[in-house]
């Protein structure tokens, strides 16, 4: 099993490999996986699955791996991997279904954990498109007050052609927020390959001159879209909860096969907890597996 860091080349194989898998996370995604590669480490094919490798304090740490077919020998090859640090193996964003698999191959053999700080907050996107319900009024009242005050407001679909108005949009952003570096070098990396690796989008005008806001994502699985990155401006009521809105239409009307939106977790960020939260997510637990040593 060869390790290596993944490069633009490698899309086509990986993401077959993460479609037949049907996994739901964000982190089975190819563009996350190169856009986060400082993270995500390491890739590697083993029997027709992807192997991710990474680096966590200090320690390599796995990926569960994403693929079809006997997961065993896969699991064999990480642990003989895992080994020559002479570590614990440990497994990451493992989903109760992955977890009770992986219990079931190994009974007693690894102590799991609870990861909720990595937990994916996914919708219906029928949800986040109508925003229907009793529940959903306050984001209601934030679209219409947003609609009152800029009845000229439009959105467009990003494009090659207008894709700098979202760079420039994002650096105002960036100028008053205090958001991580990793961050804002994973969205430049996103800017510059946007076609590449299969972004969709929609830019969000008050009026004719003055975007204040966009959202993109791509495909993780048959049913799943992934919202990647989404930036607007608070100070402007609506912006945010009417960009979300016009994402979740543009994808059912562009992709009606889509069930869920993917929205990735809040890396225990209490603001952007309170905000996902408030759109009542099915949540995607993640659960971290850490090999017992006797």
């Amino acid at each position: 099993m060869e390790f290596k860091k993944p490069v633009l080349s490698d899309r086509p194989w990986i993401s077959r490999i993460y479609e037949a898998s049907g996994f739901r996370g964000a982190e089975y995604t190819f563009a996350n996986l190169y856009l986060w590669s400082f993270y995500y480490g390491e890739v590697a094919e083993y029997q027709g699955y992807l192997c991710q490798r990474l680096l966590f304090h200090g320690v390599h740490q796995y990926i569960y791996p994403a693929g079809s077919g006997d997961v065993r020998p896969v699991l064999e090859a990480l642990w003989d991997d895992s080994r020559k640090e002479g570590r614990p193996f440990v497994l990451r964003s493992l989903t109760k279904e992955t977890m009770a698999e992986l219990e079931q191959l190994y009974p007693g053999k690894f102590r799991y954990e609870e990861d909720r700080d990595a937990f994916d907050y996914l919708y219906e996107i029928d949800t986040l498109a109508d925003l229907s319900g009793r529940k959903y009024q306050s984001k209601r009242n934030h679209i219409h007050r947003f609609e009152e005050e800029h009845p000229d407001w439009y959105t467009k679909v990003i494009t090659e052609d207008n894709l700098h108005v979202c760079e420039k949009l994002a650096e105002r952003w960036y100028e008053s927020h205090h958001e991580s570096a990793a961050d804002r070098r994973a969205m430049e990396k996103a800017f510059e390959h946007f076609d590449k690796l299969g972004f969709e989008g929609v830019i969000l005008y008050m009026d004719q001159s003055r975007p204040v806001g966009f959202s993109m994502g791509n495909r993780i699985s048959r049913d799943t879209f992934d919202v990647n990155f989404e930036k607007s401006f608070s100070e402007v009521q609506g912006a945010y909860a009417l960009v979300n809105r016009e994402f979740a239409r543009y994808i059912r009307e562009h992709h009606p096969e889509i069930r869920y939106l993917n929205r990735e977790d809040d890396m225990g960020i209490e603001g952007l907890r309170k905000a996902k939260e408030s759109y009542h997510p099915i949540f995607l637990e993640k659960y971290i597996a850490t090999e017992i040593i006797d």
